[in-house]
């Protein structure tokens, strides 16, 4: 063992000398070390370069071989690649761009050597008389602007475009040459040309239907207007099109690749083909949101479908309230499943795979514990090359039950890119599956499952999180190694929000503890706690669209949720009154023996979306701190001789009497009421209620107290003592006009000057409750 540990060493030094010795920093070269299959790749080009070069390979070369062998994962074309950067007729990284792009579009033996080479430059010679002149020509076309412009114009498009008619020349000689002829034209700089161009007016924002995309930075969100469904269509995500997977870098091609990729899109017609997976073990989250939204919205975008498919191979964590949940989340935030299936459709295919992939000598059984095969640098199983009749026999013991949880498991045979080796595909489970009852007592796991599933639905686009990239290498030969269709794996940034958790284990916590109430506690960020807190489906849609389709994680404030909230409650929830610390007011003059209705506009800003009508008697009741005896500076509500108005009501009421309780308190108000037209206009006006319905109000704040409540260095004792004390306020005898008394549960209203609330439904006959959502303007201090 000593020894072929040495060796291994010497071989490693032996790889680290080779990747400095093309340009390549030690930190940088190490990092290449860690990936076993792409360092066997950049070794075999180098010393294939070595051999043709010599020893002394310069950086530019050394550059293109380690471009090419990231870039390309088949080693047969990888060497066909790396003879023309040896004998230099590939030069530039434009042509080995060009050169991966052929190999990819042609993968069948043999390449046709001359079209190859036309595709890829080899052989062209662009003089600088050539350059000289399609810069002149490019300059020509655009002189009228230049000489406008002067050094403000957009000198890239000069370059863009003397590209386009010289696509083999080098880059740096046309910049040098199109600085050199503008100099010619224009002239040195002026102090003019050296101040900053000044930026555009700011337009309008957008309205809530031209949704703003995104790019984030910092946490932050700046915004254009564009959709998710416009970023999609362009050039956000370079996906491959239906039918030509094998040009996605890394994809595996194998002799049976074109005919399975025919067959494909004779039975979806070219369609774009996308699902989401989610595993029914937990209630979706503000992240799975994101994941919604790229898929069913990257299928409509094209013109495609999306399945809703449940990962349903844990029956030990899956209830049939979370499928519930589930296909109602993804239903609520807009979209309709082209087919709602289940991993456990396809139990039966997936187990005689499994007997294939043994007969090919691609899986064995194994009986190494759960404990010895955890992480990365497991030792090797003493089983991996028991003959193919012993698994297949110790495979069917397993699905018969002849042992027990954690005594064999079947695995197969690769390597996965972050190096761990030989993943699981079935494990022993005595759980009764809630679709398949007692049939199966063996369970296949995700690596196993999820690719072939693709497969069968022939999924054109397998979307998933930056996280299964180290899955990608399994997930292609898998399918290759059964000779079955195989989609094509694109990965892309997560959604993660501060001052949250979203794991279902740290949640289920929080449920035990009392923290919070379920998971749609209206604190929590589930969707189905958003959805009771009254965020509308569109605000969290065009949330996703502000975060945009990036490949980067995002990490959010919680307030650029609670922004896109305002947008759209602005348009959709119309307005009442409501009153939460009440005071009595008595109105010593009331202008009429009996109660007046005052007609009040549903949207204040569009008085053609109607009015309601909200009862004006002797008795109102105003907010508590909408009075004060004494005025400050700068306050301008109630107080004595500082009359308000009254929204709504026409009538501007100043102070008579104020009446306290043995204790000092003030508990009334006696005022007198004037006509508005008619008083000297008051300083501020103020919402008020009469005959109104006594409510609850939840008012909500943040649950936990930092932003990140996970990280041990913000918060040592662990996310549970991060609790914020004040996340909860109810107020048990809110009063709120009678325009709400029909309301329903998730209905939607602007109480004037408080902030946006939905009906719980806990609300009942005879008791309201109000849940707030977000207030009307944020709050500084979150910012």
């Amino acid at each position: 063992m000593a020894a072929v540990g040495a060796m291994a060493a010497e071989e490693a030094e032996e790889a680290l000398g080779l990747f400095t010795g093309i340009g390549l920093s030690e930190a940088k070269a190490r990092e290449t070390l860690r990936n076993g299959a792409l360092s066997a790749l950049l070794r075999r080009a180098v010393l294939q370069a070595r051999s043709a070069l010599g020893p002394a390979l310069d950086k530019a070369t050394g550059t293109l071989l380690y471009n090419a062998a990231t870039r390309l994962r088949d080693p047969k074309h990888l060497g066909f690649l790396v003879g023309y950067i040896a004998r230099r007729e590939i030069l530039t990284d434009l042509q080995l761009s060009a050169a991966l792009e052929y190999v990819r579009s042609h993968p069948l033996e043999p390449l046709d050597v001359a079209d190859f080479e036309r595709a890829c430059g080899v052989g062209v010679c662009v003089t600088p008389e050539q350059i000289e002149e399609a810069v002149e020509a490019v300059i020509g076309e655009h002189r009228a602007e230049l000489l406008a412009e002067r050094y403000h114009f957009n000198m890239g498009l000069l370059m863009g475009e003397a590209r386009s008619r010289l696509r083999w020349a080098d880059g740096k000689t046309i910049k040098n040459e199109v600085d050199l002829q503008v100099l010619h034209l224009l002239g040195p700089k002026t102090e003019a040309d050296l101040e900053k161009k000044p930026k555009a007016a700011k337009t309008r924002p957008a309205p809530v239907e031209k949704q703003k995309a995104a790019v984030v930075e910092n946490g932050e969100v700046g915004t254009e207007t564009r959709s998710l469904l416009e970023q999609l269509r362009g050039e956000a995500l370079k996906f491959h099109k239906p039918g030509e997977n094998y040009k996605t870098e890394g994809y595996v091609v194998t002799p049976n690749t074109m005919a399975l990729l025919k067959q494909h899109l004779a039975i979806t017609g070219g369609q774009v083909r996308t699902r989401f997976p989610p595993e029914p073990n937990g209630i979706l989250h503000i992240g799975h949101a994101k994941a919604i939204n790229f898929n069913f919205g990257y299928a409509k975008a094209n013109g495609g479908v999306c399945f809703l498919r449940y990962d349903d191979t844990n029956p030990e964590k899956e209830e049939e309230k979370y499928f519930t949940a589930i296909r109602e989340m993804v239903e609520w935030l807009g979209y309709q499943p082209y087919a709602v299936t289940h991993a456990s459709d396809y139990f039966d295919q997936l187990y005689a795979w499994a007997l294939e992939l043994i007969r090919r000598g691609q899986a064995y059984v194994c009986h190494q514990k759960v404990e010895e095969i955890k992480g990365h640098n497991p030792p090797p199983s003493p089983w991996r090359d028991r003959p193919v009749e012993e698994s297949l026999l110790l495979f069917e013991d397993m699905r018969k039950g002849k042992f027990g949880e954690g005594e064999a498991t079947l695995r197969m045979k690769l390597v996965m890119e972050d190096g761990k080796m030989d993943p699981v595909a079935y494990r022993v489970k005595f759980t009764p599956h809630h679709r398949t009852g007692d049939k199966w007592c063996i369970y296949p796991t995700y690596d196993y499952t999820h690719c072939l599933c693709d497969s069968i639905e022939h999924i054109t686009h397998s979307l998933c999180t930056k996280e299964f990239q180290a899955r990608r290498s399994s997930y292609f030969w898998l399918c290759n190694a059964l000779d079955v269709y195989c989609p094509v794996q694109w990965e892309y940034g997560r959604l993660n929000l501060l001052y949250t958790v979203v794991s279902k284990r740290k949640i289920i916590r929080l449920v035990e503890t009392g923290a919070v109430r379920d998971w749609d506690d209206p604190r929590l960020f589930t969707l189905t706690a958003l959805r009771r807190r009254g965020f509308p489906p569109e605000a969290i849609n065009n949330f996703c669209a502000r975060v945009g389709v990036t490949v980067a994680q995002a990490t959010m404030e919680p307030h650029l949720l609670e922004a896109c909230a305002r947008e759209v409650l602005n348009e959709q929830a119309p307005r009442a009154m409501a009153v939460l610390e009440p005071l009595k007011v008595t109105i010593t003059n009331f202008p009429a023996p009996k109660a007046l209705e005052v007609l009040v506009p549903n949207f204040p800003a569009d008085e053609s979306r109607g009015f309601h009508k909200v009862p004006f008697q002797t008795t109102i009741y105003i907010e508590e701190t909408d009075f004060r005896e004494e005025v400050d500076k700068g306050y301008k509500r109630l107080a004595p001789g500082q009359p308000v108005g009254l929204r709504h009501a026409g009538y501007v009421i100043a102070i008579q009497n104020v009446i306290k309780d043995a204790s000092g308190r003030v508990i009334e108000l006696e005022v007198t009421c004037t006509k508005s037209d008619v008083a000297e206009k008051p300083k501020a006006f103020i919402h008020w209620v009469s005959e109104p319905l006594v409510c609850e109000v939840r008012l909500y704040e943040r649950l936990f107290l930092h932003k990140n409540p996970e990280d041990p260095s913000e918060v040592p004792g662990g996310f549970l003592s991060d609790l914020n004390p004040d996340s909860l306020r109810v107020v048990r005898n809110a009063l709120v006009d009678s325009s709400v008394l029909s309301a329903r549960p998730f209905d939607k209203f602007q109480f004037e000057r408080l902030g946006y609330f939905s009906v719980d439904p806990d609300s009942e006959e005879g008791k309201m409750v109000f849940n707030r959502t977000v207030t009307l303007k944020e709050d500084p201090g979150k910012a």
